[in-house]
């Protein structure tokens, strides 16, 4: 069997796409249709630790793609999927729902160190059981945040559909004191990781 010559990306992330052109993997977007409620997926289970709901959420994303794809009746073609999440100690901080939302997640967030984490997962194919999966997890450092930063940040509408309200490869990094492990995971998508699983499919990356 050839190799495939692309995938699909179950993303809507601009970051995403950016970071596959990076590596110079041709994809097109598998988006879920109108009636899907995709929210309903990063529904946090309680007492869920971080990293086990992040790769949770990955995994049931791809199921929903795969599904996806079968009734489109698109050609087959591996599918990939990735969710990102930011973690104060177990604490888990998603997509802010509203401005003061995001004012107190960069609040909380202020002069301490949190964790990012990203899980990768790629099925060979639509009808395919086995699923290849990876998770990066790396450390970010804000330096104090002066109220009137994060106002200014919070207004300039930045921190909306981002995790934990920020994003690192916007202006917002110039208040990141430090980084430990995979600035590409803490963007959306560790390219190492994601990489290696293409590479598994004989994807030239």
């Amino acid at each position: 069997m050839p190799a495939p010559d692309f995938i699909y990306l179950a993303s809507q992330s601009p970051r995403r796409r950016q970071l596959l052109d990076q590596l110079g993997v041709r994809h097109e977007l598998l988006l879920a249709d109108a009636d899907e409620d995709a929210e309903a997926l990063e529904a946090v289970s309680p007492g869920e630790a971080p990293a086990a709901y992040v790769q949770r959420v990955t995994a049931l994303k791809l199921k929903a793609a795969q599904a996806r794809a079968r009734r489109r009746g698109l050609p087959p073609a591996p599918i990939l999927c990735a969710d990102t999440t930011v973690a104060l100690g177990r604490r888990i901080l998603g997509k802010p729902a509203d401005a003061a939302e995001a004012s107190a997640m960069l609040t909380a967030l202020s002069g301490r160190t949190h964790k990012v984490h990203t899980a990768v997962a790629v099925a060979p194919a639509p009808g395919a059981r086995r699923v290849l999966a990876a998770l990066s997890s790396s450390s970010v450092r804000f330096a104090p945040l002066p109220a009137a930063a994060i106002a200014a940040y919070v207004a300039s509408g930045e921190p909306f559909g981002k995790a934990g309200a920020y994003a690192i490869q916007s202006a917002w990094a110039g208040r990141i004191e430090a980084i430990g492990g995979s600035y590409t995971g803490i963007m959306g998508l560790p390219l190492y990781e994601t990489a290696e699983l293409l590479r598994q499919l004989r994807i030239a990356c």
